[in-house]
Parts: C-alpha cells; sequence; structure tokens
C-alpha cells in the first residue's frame, strides 16, 4: 500500500513540476535571462555549446518516435537523416553522438588500408583538437599546412603539399580534409570550388567538417546544397549554434554512409532509441536556421567593435559568432584576469595566463548581455 502511494506521489510530483515549468516558460513576465537560467547561459561567452534547450525543444523531444535505430526503425532518426541529406544535396547521411565521431567515421570511410595521409589546416579540429584521433582510429599520417594568409589553406598550398603514389618512403595523398568555418572564419567559396574540381581530377577524396557550416551558409546565403556538391562527405553539428543539446550528422553517397554506419557500430556509437535527440536536432535546425544564426553573428560585430573601442585588439576579421581577442595592449593583463573581473558581473568567458582568448556568440545571448560585457570591460581598461 504505502508502495503504491509512494508511486503515485511521485507521478503527482512529476505533473505537478512539468505543469509550473511550462507556466514558467510559456509566462510572458518570465525574462530571458530566468527563462535560460540553468547555466546563465545569457551571460556566458565561452562557447556555443553551452545553450540549454528550451521547452519547446523538450515539447518535440517529447512527441519523437521511439524505435531502434540500430535496426533502422526510427522514424524521428530516419526522418532527420533524410531531411539533411536532402538539403545537403547528398544520397543518405548518418546521424551520430558528436562532431568528433562524426569526423574521424567520416575519414576513416573513405580510407581502406595504409599507407596513406591526409591533408588538412594545422588548426583544423579533426587534426588538432580530436585527441589524435585520425592516427589511433585511421593510422593515417597527416600533412598540417599553415596559411600563408592566415584565413584559409588554399589549392596552390595544398598542390605544393600532396605526396604522391610514385614516393615508396612516404604515405600518398588520399583525402583533403577542410573546415568552415574555421575560427570563425568563413572559408571562401572560389577557393573551395578550385580545391574541390583539383581533388576530382586527381582522384583525391574530398570531406568538410562542416561542424559550423550553417553558420557560413547563413552569413553569405550561400544554400547547404552549394557547399554539399563539392565535397565527397560533410560533416555537421546541431550542438553547437544550433542549440541542441547533443549530436552531429554525416552526410555523403549510399556506399560511404552504409561504410560508417558499419564502424560507427564498431565505435560503440549504434543508437537504440534515438529519436527524442533526432527530434531536437531537427527542431533546432529549422527553428535557428538561418536567422537566429545571422543575429549572433550581429552581435559577434557589435562586441567585437565595442571591445576594439577600449583599446583590445581583435586578432581576426569577425566573420560570423567568434571574437578572438588579446589584451596585451590594456592594462588588463592575462584573460584570466579578465575572466575574474567579468565574472563578478555573472559574465563567463575562458582564460588562462595568456593575453589571448575566443569569445563565443550563440543564440541565447542578447543584445543587453554584450552591452554589459562592453560597459564591465571599459571600467576596468
Amino acid at each position: 500500500m504505502f508502495r503504491r502511494v509512494a508511486k503515485n506521489y511521485r507521478f503527482i510530483s512529476y505533473d505537478i513540476s512539468c505543469y509550473y515549468s511550462y507556466r514558467y516558460y510559456h509566462n510572458p513576465s518570465t525574462s530571458s535571462k530566468q527563462r535560460f537560467n540553468d547555466h546563465d547561459v545569457v551571460y556566458d561567452f565561452r562557447s556555443d555549446t553551452v545553450t540549454t534547450p528550451t521547452q519547446q525543444m523538450f515539447e518535440a523531444m517529447v512527441k519523437a518516435s521511439k524505435g531502434d535505430d540500430v535496426y533502422g526503425e526510427d522514424k524521428s532518426t530516419n526522418d532527420l537523416e533524410s531531411y539533411v541529406a536532402k538539403l545537403t544535396g547528398h544520397e543518405a547521411a548518418l546521424f551520430t553522438i558528436s562532431g568528433t565521431m562524426a569526423n574521424q567515421l567520416a575519414l576513416l570511410s573513405h580510407l581502406s588500408y595504409p599507407p596513406y595521409s591526409i591533408i588538412c589546416d594545422h588548426r583544423t579540429h579533426s587534426y588538432a583538437h580530436e585527441a589524435g584521433g585520425i592516427s589511433f582510429h585511421s593510422r593515417a599520417s597527416v600533412t598540417p599546412l599553415i596559411p600563408m594568409n592566415k584565413t584559409h589553406i588554399t589549392l596552390s598550398e595544398i598542390q605544393s603539399s600532396i605526396i604522391p603514389d610514385t614516393n615508396i618512403h612516404n604515405a600518398p595523398t588520399r583525402v583533403i580534409s577542410l573546415e568552415n568555418t574555421l575560427k570563425g572564419l568563413i572559408f571562401p567559396i572560389k577557393e573551395l570550388y578550385k580545391i574541390s574540381e583539383f581533388a576530382r581530377n586527381e582522384g583525391l577524396k574530398i570531406h568538410l567538417d562542416g561542424a559550423r557550416l550553417w553558420n557560413a551558409s547563413a552569413e553569405t546565403g550561400i544554400e547547404m546544397k552549394q557547399y554539399g556538391k563539392l565535397f565527397d562527405s560533410m560533416s555537421m553539428c546541431f550542438s553547437k549554434g544550433l542549440g541542441a543539446p547533443i549530436g552531429s550528422i554525416i552526410v555523403g553517397n549510399m556506399e560511404f554512409i552504409k561504410r560508417a554506419r558499419h564502424l560507427r557500430k564498431l565505435f560503440g556509437g549504434g543508437w537504440r532509441q534515438s529519436g527524442l535527440l533526432a527530434a531536437a536536432a531537427k527542431f533546432a535546425l529549422e527553428t535557428n536556421y538561418p536567422n537566429r544564426l545571422k543575429e549572433t553573428h550581429i552581435l559577434a560585430r557589435e562586441l567585437a567593435s565595442g571591445l576594439s573601442k577600449l583599446g583590445i585588439r581583435i586578432v581576426n576579421p569577425v566573420h560570423t559568432n567568434m571574437v578572438f581577442i588579446d589584451t596585451s595592449e590594456t592594462k588588463i593583463g592575462s584573460t584570466d584576469a579578465l575572466a575574474e573581473k567579468l565574472g563578478e558581473h555573472g559574465i563567463k568567458i575562458s582564460g588562462d595566463a595568456s593575453t589571448l582568448t575566443r569569445l563565443v556568440v550563440h543564440y541565447q545571448i542578447e543584445k543587453n548581455a554584450v552591452e554589459r560585457f562592453i560597459n564591465v570591460v571599459s571600467e576596468i581598461c
């Protein structure tokens, strides 16, 4: 009897909490800061991965299918994969748990057996920030390039770094891997066309880490299909600018995705009831691309402009939602000191002993947060 009462009490408590949560999130008097208070995300400039799911996103998740994706029976996951494949002009797609998994699966799916090598920008995520995944998973050598223009690698730099099959002392180039955006910078579409044409003429595979390709597309107006036709495979993230809680996706032809799906199982990445996460990803994509992303770019430029007027050097051009700053020419000192001072006002940034750091604007940051950021910095400059 007691167990039944306790069980019923838990259900009643859950229903009541859901009711008040719904009222809270849908109450017009609830401010944006209150509405997104889980991690004070409206004042968190560390990354666009800090966004939290909205009530509307939760509602989409509740309505998701509950099939088993390993059996290919989850409708929400299948719908997401079909939707993104069509959006990018590719035959098929594969939903994955993370961008790292997506990149590593894509690169390995293009490769058969060593020796082989991959050409990429030395700053690209798959090379510099995925725990040595290329060498571990694909057993591939990497030829990292440092772009002379400091923004993107060029066709001429790639051509001069190609390792041919004729040299038995080295691992021949098999894949060119690019990233767009990279450090918030948009890769010029004309250069992408040149590199893509070269790769196909040379029989090389070309992959794009498009974790934030949504931002590039939103800013330039270039359709995802136009990017898609230039690459044999692309990975795209749902949990960065789009604001989903988790997930990335790979696109490519049927044979490529079939191999990637098999390798995903090998990696331990086979989903079961993945529908609720797929539903969140699709909701985020349909809700925040392209307009909400463009709004973050505008705010990022406002942030950069305000900080520049205070003597802080803006390291890179602000193409999208990232602002790289250098405090060395101010009395602030290290970015650790800046982070501590901003933290006293409820603003979060990444800081360390250096004078360089990255600021990222996401869709749950509003204009008043940018203004507060600039005002606080003005007090200490």
